[in-house]
């Protein structure tokens, strides 16, 4: 043994840290490392601050969802809490979110708030499966287009549900669709309030001005505060929190559990899936773009469970699906979070809120909160990375992120994600199999279209006169799946009779599916019909095991496997 590999072997080898490790909350490993008072200190600054920025949004959020503010309170208390206290993220703000107002909305008004609960409840289970099973890693695999056009469909569905309070149209229930509504907004338009009008518009006003001149204090607290104390100076006559809702409670409701049936929880089955798609995507989207402001690492398996056990103990006590929300955690790490405490203080000081001050509530203009969801809904449109998608990217990512939209906007949630995603799966698998080229001599052969009888085969071939006489060689390059295992038949037609013995070079064939492998078989089984015989080159581990299970080896019938293109010579020239 010489000295490197003696040293090498007397050195202590990193053991792999065991599987249970991916779900240990960032809060254990906080503690373990020490946790002092500097950092609590930061943390209490940093909750206090969130909490501040969380107050209206969490009330708007419920408004706008068809709940009661007090439900909005309620899941920023007991979903923020625990989504810290669990979170595989070490700064994720956990709460109610504007992806979730439509699919919420539409829940509560179609199965009532017994349907959310149950609804919610589903999701969380599949959130916590999920992350025992590790699909946390999975979000890198939701193509941007479909969430940048899912994300700005909610967006203008959030700002079409904000029009009726803006504008302090008389209308007794808003429908769902953003289509219906503007019907209803058109018919409605004589009804407007001038006092509502100056209400959200002053509201609006601040907030820009707040952002723009004093961007580190709370924008939207302070526009809400400064509509009640104009509303209740000058008497306007807008309607207000505890006019449309009455009082809120001063207190946590005690959790319950409605009564659950097989066919509510087939009725269900979507919007939980909904539900937890969003929670699971916006939580470790919040996520990374944590991991992006502070140079952490989150880990998503944990996080998702943690959202799974968040969303069900919110459901419980009456509140609404949560997640990790994104301006609320930067808003933190601006504020100087050091830890998850920062996220479970935001939570105590809600609910401090809620035991000490719910009764001022009763005084907020509506007016005020739909001018804060305005906001919410213009952010959230990313309307910058729309542009600069439908400017820039390919032309079938343009036409992903423009049906996502248009099906968010004006059909469903669900049939926006699940049509975005298999558009964009098919565009790529497109993609792919466009990569997958089919060489000879080092020029590309190409293909000409199947309909086209124009020209003779001969036309479209050279021989290589290189090769021994009988023996043609071409060499594939690209993953060879069930998107592209027509190149293979593609390869007779360029040829203008049979050779004895044809080569086909894999060498840069990195992955083969089951569908790759039964077209390699035809193609074997087409050759020797014809009296070929194929010899296959540099076969890479995976294609060979894969062929192997499928039983295409070196016993099938005209079919041989060398090592390299000089080996598979030497077999053609011997037989």
């Amino acid at each position: 043994m010489n000295d490197g590999t003696a040293a090498a072997a007397a050195m202590p080898q990193r053991s792999r840290p065991p599987a249970w490790h991916l779900f240990v909350p960032k809060l254990v490993t906080v503690l373990r490392q020490g946790y002092g008072p500097g950092e609590f200190r930061a943390d209490v600054l940093a909750g206090l601050t969130v909490a501040i920025v969380a107050l209206p949004l969490a009330m708007a959020l419920a408004i706008a969802s068809g709940a009661t503010p007090d439900v909005g309170l309620v899941t920023a208390v007991v979903g923020g809490f625990l989504g810290s206290a669990l979170g595989g993220a070490r700064f994720n703000i956990s709460g109610p979110t504007g992806a979730f107002v439509v699919v919420v909305f539409g829940v509560i008004e179609k199965h009532g708030y017994d349907g959310l609960v149950i609804a919610t409840l589903m999701a969380a289970a599949m959130l916590v499966a999920a992350g025992l099973f590790r699909f946390g890693t999975w979000i890198k695999y939701v193509p941007e287009p479909v969430v940048v056009g899912f994300t700005a469909g909610i967006a203008v569905i959030i700002f079409s549900s904000q029009i009726r309070d803006l504008f302090g149209l008389s209308i007794q229930k808003l429908p769902g669709g953003v289509a219906s509504q503007w019907q209803v907004f058109w018919a409605a338009r004589g009804t407007a309030s001038a006092a509502a009008i100056l209400v959200s518009a002053a509201a609006l006003a601040l907030i820009l001005g707040v952002r723009r001149f004093a961007p580190k204090l709370p924008a939207f607290l302070i526009a809400v505060v400064g509509a009640s104390v104009l509303v209740g100076a000058f008497g306007l006559p807008v309607e207000t929190i505890g006019s449309r809702f009455g009082e809120l409670p001063s207190s946590l409701p005690a959790p319950r559990l409605p009564a659950v049936s097989i066919e509510r929880l087939g009725e269900l089955a979507q919007p939980a899936f909904t539900i937890a798609f969003l929670a699971g995507v916006e939580s470790l989207l919040c996520a990374v773009v944590a991991d992006g402001m502070t140079g952490r690492r989150h880990r998503s398996n944990a996080e998702l469970v943690s959202q799974g056990i968040a969303n069900a103990a919110s459901a419980c006590f009456g509140g609404l699906p949560v997640t990790g929300a994104i301006a609320r955690t930067a808003t933190s790490i601006r504020a100087g979070a050091k830890t998850p405490v920062a996220g479970m203080l935001h939570a105590v000081f809600v609910l401090v809120f809620m035991l000490v001050a719910a009764p001022l509530a009763a005084y907020v203009p509506l007016a005020s909160l739909a001018a804060v969801l305005v906001i919410v809904a213009w952010n959230m449109s990313e309307q910058h990375k729309v542009r600069h998608m439908l400017a820039t990217a390919p032309r079938g990512e343009r036409v992903v992120l423009v049906v996502t939209f248009l099906l968010t906007v004006l059909v469903d949630l669900t049939l926006a994600i699940e049509v975005g995603v298999v558009l964009a799966a098919i565009l790529f698998m497109h993609g792919m199999a466009e990569a997958v080229s089919l060489t000879q001599d080092g020029r590309r052969v190409v293909i000409a279209d199947e309909d086209d009888f124009t020209r003779p085969r001969e036309d479209r071939y050279t021989q290589r006169d290189a090769l021994p006489e009988g023996v043609e060689a071409f060499q594939l390059r690209g993953p060879l799946f069930f998107g592209a295992a027509g190149r293979l038949a593609d390869v007779i037609e360029v040829l203008p009779r049979y050779p004895r013995w044809f080569i086909l070079r894999m060498r840069e064939v990195p992955f083969i599916d089951s569908t790759g492998v039964a077209a390699l078989a035809d193609f074997v089984r087409r050759c020797r019909a014809n009296g070929t015989h194929v010899i296959v080159t540099g076969i890479q581990p995976q294609p060979r095991a894969v062929m192997a299970r499928m039983g295409l080896t070196d016993a099938t019938p005209g079919f041989s496997i060398a090592e390299d293109f000089a080996a598979a010579l030497a077999l053609a020239r011997s037989g």
